[in-house]
């Protein structure tokens, strides 16, 4: 019997992990952060360019990389909206 037992406390508390897990990744999911990309690092189309690592110039307002949420706004230049 307390094996038994031993065995859904260990399945209770896994399913709380895998829940707080799942919570915590969703809060870090990634946002586009623009204006802050430095030559050809870009994550992804321009106006100017169709694919990523096509940018020409640093800091160009329309390219973007992925960065964690929240990063972006703390960045000098960064901004969550494309820039002219």
């Amino acid at each position: 019997m307390k094996d038994s037992k031993s065995i859904a406390a260990a399945a209770v508390a896994g399913l709380f992990a895998m829940t707080a897990l799942a919570s915590v990744q969703a809060a870090d999911k990634p946002e586009k952060c623009y204006g802050i990309v430095k030559a050809q690092k870009n994550d992804c189309q321009t106006s100017s360019g169709s694919c990523a690592g096509t940018v020409k110039k640093d800091s160009q307002g329309d390219a973007w990389i992925y960065l964690p949420k929240g990063t972006c706004e703390k960045i000098v230049g960064g901004s969550l909206k494309p820039q002219s």
